[in-house]
């Protein structure tokens, strides 16, 4: 297992080319894509064609710091979900969105907290990231609340983008949280 962070009770490594079946298995559960999709299950083979090859291709753009990362429980080895901190496509090195996708037998475990705090610490520490940003819906109150127990701040409210405008609460729009490098070290 190709490790990149550990947490107390989490190992993050990279994905693989043999990682598909999670990603499948993962976005195939309704809860999971609720605010992502309306529930809708991402289609096997465009997980196997585009959305992993994209993973594996960012790992290369960015020497394997900053992507999509798959999460695990050190008790027991099971999947969880992965967790993402990545710049924009074309974008600054020193800002990066985090995320996070979970199962939903890992939810309601402080997992999302616990591997977006340490993601926080490695950005700002080592990879030499000033800026930390991550969006949700606006009625996502779960991922709202992670979002302010890492210290992150409401940033900006943002539109529905038009390929969402079916999910439950889509007229309310997005929101934009941010933390920088010193509102994080001042915590």
């Amino acid at each position: 297992m190709d490790m990149y962070l550990e947490t107390e009770r989490l190992a993050l490594r990279r994905f693989t080319a043999d990682d598909a079946e999670l990603l499948i298995e993962l976005d195939s559960d309704p809860a999971a894509m609720r605010y992502l999709t309306g529930g809708t299950p991402t289609a096997p083979e465009v997980v196997r064609q585009r959305y992993l090859p994209n993973i594996l291709a960012g790992y290369e753009k960015w020497g394997g710091d900053l992507g999509l990362f798959a999460a695990h429980e050190k008790d027991g080895g099971a999947f969880i979900g992965w967790f993402i901190l990545r710049p924009e496509p074309e974008g600054s090195l020193d800002e990066v969105e985090l995320g996070y996708r979970l199962r939903q037998a890992a939810w309601g475990k402080g997992y999302a907290t616990e591997g977006s705090r340490a993601l926080l610490g490695k950005a700002f520490t080592e990879l030499g990231v000033r800026l930390v940003w991550a969006e949700t819906m606006s009625v996502n109150h779960g991922s709202r609340n992670i979002m302010k127990k890492l210290g992150m701040t409401l940033a900006d409210t943002i539109p529905t983008p038009s390929d969402m405008e079916m999910i439950e609460g889509s007229e309310h729009g997005g929101v934009r949280y941010e933390i920088t490098k010193e509102q994080w070290e001042q915590q």
